[in-house]
């Protein structure tokens, strides 16, 4: 008869797992991708490096739970802001503004999700995340044109430009020091994104 865990085990097992990509998390953001190796990750979590692959394959593999553990957050509450009260060019410029704030607020993670050189996994996950962030934005500025807020556009193109725009923007000031200019890039980037979709700053 195959073997099979109890209940108990199997919570102690998902609770290491969570605990490791927890640790892992703080490791990227504290030093990027590819200083994050395993027997760092290891360290933080308080176990042997050998004991991550009962968990995860490869250091690939926890990279990928990484960052879709934590760009699913960052879409999850983009879609919360964009969804929420408020008309659509309010929302849109709510949207941007709660994005880059939140960025700003955890730099070191930001600019691993955006930008930090990491293995193709992960850009491949990138790519499919700009996807989900590009049909938020479209579905905002849809509503915005059916409203009379927005100008006839393609709604598809204006959310890439604003996905791909507000990524880059936000790039340099991830990787300063000084953030004392933060209320002032917030505002210029949410004024951007708003001329992007055609509509007044507000």
């Amino acid at each position: 008869m195959a073997y099979r865990k109890t209940p108990a085990e199997i919570r102690r097992l998902e609770a290491a797992r969570e605990h490791l990509i927890a640790c892992a998390t703080a490791v990227v953001a504290e030093v990027g991708w590819a200083q994050a190796s395993v027997t760092a990750v290891a360290d933080s979590a308080g176990i042997a490096a050998g004991s991550v692959y009962q968990h995860f394959p490869s250091k690939a593999a926890l990279a990928v739970e990484v960052f879709r553990r934590a760009a699913g957050h960052e879409v999850d509450v983009l879609g919360e802001v964009l969804r929420g009260p408020g008309d659509p060019v309010e929302r849109l410029a709510r949207g941007v503004e709660v994005f880059a704030r939140r960025a700003l607020e955890n730099r070191g993670l930001a600019h691993a999700l955006l930008a930090a050189p990491a293995e193709p996994a992960v850009g491949a996950e990138r790519i499919d995340f700009r996807r989900r962030y590009r049909a938020l934005f479209a579905e905002v500025v849809r509503e915005g044109r059916a409203a009379g807020q927005l100008p006839p556009q393609n709604a598809e193109i204006t959310a890439a430009a604003l996905t791909g725009a507000v990524g880059e923007v936000l790039v340099d000031p991830l990787g300063a020091a000084d953030g004392s200019t933060n209320g002032e890039l917030l505002a210029e980037l949410t004024a951007a994104a708003l001329r992007c979709a055609g509509a007044p700053a507000v």
